[in-house]
């Protein structure tokens, strides 16, 4: 009954890649040992994840406070062979009843005991799965941004002295001083940095000259946030807790289903992802500007008559506005529940969800900056660093010379996917 009166979630069916890394991670902080429930009903949460069996579940639901009961319900109904699952076949996600899913991979619909469906209910697994796939993304999104002004740079002929070791040794900030020391990598060997000895300009826009300023506290950031979050996905997140010891056992209600770790640090990396994407943006500005770049408006072949590559800039300006209102902090919408008793709780479900979207418009953002400068540098005589070199090579297995106005959808999103596949790190080895 508390499984079934649970399950209640509405909105869009879960990402079923999602739902699995939800199990899995359910099924460790159960393997702790001190949530009263049986080796047997772990087994079968991981036989479903090895079968790739993933329930169906209705993705808003949960508070982000005593744990993320609907989503929860909606998998433990899975389990009890109730409801409907996405079975993956030859690659494809199929839907099936539940009971029927678990038949054809042999294994047998639970039935619960004392205390185990609040066990597999009552945690931050949601949030925990959101939030993982968020800082899988945050990680590479990083580099790309690192690599992306590295390219954008050269496009403007801009100076390299900003990233100079003995700048960021005297302000030593861990993740500043990554993020200088790989777009120097990147800029290494660079022809056109030799060109540039002599230019009149003595300082670059702020968005090529503090990027290491900008990157590196998100640097630092998603450092912390992966420390955080490889702490709880390796406890126990569930009420209450049985602990048992040689003189006997004691059931203890605590809180470690409040999800605020989480939520706060959701609530960083949204305004993160804004951050990094609005900084990209304004060296698209500069890099379509003649001003700054020496060529012509827009990167266009022919001024006047043809538009270049000023709607990619338009694009990543509307996805600020998006990032913009996906930054207001979830955390700060509390509503209490459960006639008063649940009186705080942190939306950390909502807020790590959105922390992803966020993420995956920041790659858009980033690869629209990787097609604008690519297209500058080709344009430049001189050769470009050596890991520029590789990264404009990369974008050009995706997106092809501009010799006129074309439709730049497709080839904008494949970069961008290309950039959360790894595609961009592969080149590095």
């Amino acid at each position: 009954n508390l499984v079934r009166s649970h399950a209640c979630g509405i909105g869009g069916i879960m990402d079923p890649d999602i739902v699995l890394m939800m199990m899995t991670i359910r099924a460790n902080s159960l393997a702790k040992g001190v949530s009263g429930i049986r080796p047997s009903v772990v087994d079968t949460l991981l036989g479903m994840v090895n079968s790739r069996i993933a329930p169906s579940i209705p993705r808003i639901g949960s508070l982000g406070a005593s744990g993320d009961l609907a989503p929860l319900s909606h998998m433990a109904m899975g389990m009890m062979g109730e409801g409907e699952c996405l079975v993956q076949v030859a690659g494809k996600w199929v839907s099936k009843d539940s009971r029927t899913a678990l038949e054809e991979a042999g294994l047998k619909p639970v039935k619960l005991q004392a205390k185990e469906g609040l066990s597999l209910i009552n945690g931050t697994s949601q949030m925990c799965a959101y939030l993982t796939q968020t800082v899988l993304n945050m990680e590479i999104l990083c580099l790309a941004a690192d690599a992306s002004i590295a390219c954008s740079v050269e496009a403007i002929r801009g100076s390299h002295k900003p990233f100079d070791r003995r700048v960021h040794d005297s302000r030593p900030q861990v993740g500043q001083s990554i993020s200088a020391a790989r777009i120097s990598a990147f800029l290494s060997q660079s022809n056109i940095e030799i060109s540039h000895e002599n230019c009149e300009r003595v300082q670059d826009a702020y968005s090529f000259r503090c990027a290491p300023q900008v990157h590196g506290p998100v640097v630092d950031l998603i450092r912390e946030t992966r420390r955080v979050l490889e702490i709880e996905i390796n406890s126990a997140t569930d009420n209450p807790l049985v602990f048992v010891e040689d003189n006997g056992a004691s059931i203890i209600s605590g809180g470690n289903f409040h999800g605020q770790n989480l939520a706060l640090a959701s609530d960083s990396i949204a305004v993160a992802c804004h951050e990094l994407a609005s900084i990209s943006e304004r060296r698209i500005n500069q890099i379509l500007d003649p001003n700054w770049s020496g060529q012509k408006a827009f990167l266009a072949g022919n001024e006047g008559l043809e538009s270049g590559l000023m709607i990619v800039q338009y694009v990543a300006a509307a996805i600020i506005s998006e990032l913009h209102i996906l930054s207001s902090p979830a955390t700060i919408s509390n509503v209490p529940v459960s006639m008063g008793k649940e009186d705080h709780v942190s939306m950390g479900a909502t807020g790590a969800h959105r922390s992803l979207q966020s993420s995956i418009l920041l790659s858009q953002v980033l690869a629209n900056e990787f097609i604008c400068s690519t297209e500058a540098i080709e344009a430049i005589e001189e050769s470009p660093g050596i890991g520029v070199a590789k990264l404009v090579s990369w974008v050009r297995s995706h997106v092809e010379r501009l010799d006129g106005d074309r439709s730049m959808t497709s080839e904008c999103e494949q970069l961008s996917e290309s950039i959360l596949d790894g595609g961009l790190t592969e080149i590095f080895g």
